[in-house]
């Protein structure tokens, strides 16, 4: 693990900067095409332990009613019912249970995904990108992660067949994240 977490420290807390992160997603629609959005809300901390990364964790929560997919009618029926639900379940969090380094700055990081109050275990495949100070005296630390679920495991269910074979929504989703973090003082 390279020095950039600040050696002197044991454990350092990085806030998400909502503003300079992405959380998107990508599904098949149609079967044929990939059909993407983001949630634009995210916050949450990452506790980076240098000396022994299998003491590190994320905590991440989505607010489900910020999706966006460049359709209102559409991102409207992914908050209701037939979907995310929003007005009974308003957040998405993930939660991890341990970390694995992968070498380098790689790491593997495993925890409970929770959506409209089902839970299951995801890993994230992790990167860290970097750390820099900022015009504001700050330190800032970048990570990058991908997983894929299948959203029926997740009880978003909701499809309908076409005529010509195969569903309206794929089950398969793909997810994304671009997280900007800021350095906790103790």
């Amino acid at each position: 693990m390279s020095t950039i977490f600040a050696p002197e420290r044991t454990r350092t807390t990085w806030a998400i900067d909502a503003s300079h992160s992405l959380v998107e997603f990508a599904i098949k629609h149609l079967v044929i095409t990939t059909t993407k959005g983001r949630f634009a809300r995210v916050s949450g901390t990452i506790v980076m332990d240098p000396a022994d990364v299998t003491r590190s964790s994320v905590d991440v929560v989505i607010d489900a009613a910020s999706i966006e997919t460049h359709d209102a009618k559409r991102d409207e029926h992914l908050r209701s019912a037939d979907f995310f639900d929003v007005a009974t379940y308003p957040t998405i969090r993930f939660i991890s249970t341990r970390v694995e380094s992968l070498g380098d700055d790689s790491f593997r990081v495993i925890g409970d995904l929770t959506i409209r109050d089902v839970t299951r275990q995801v890993v994230l495949d992790a990167t860290h990108e970097g750390t820099t100070g900022d015009p504001w005296g700050g330190v800032r630390s970048a990570f990058s992660a991908s997983t894929r679920i299948n959203r029926k495991e997740f009880g978003l269910t909701w499809n309908m067949a076409l005529e010509t074979g195969g569903m309206v929504v794929g089950d398969d989703v793909k997810i994304t994240l671009e997280i900007e973090a800021v350095r906790q003082e103790d």
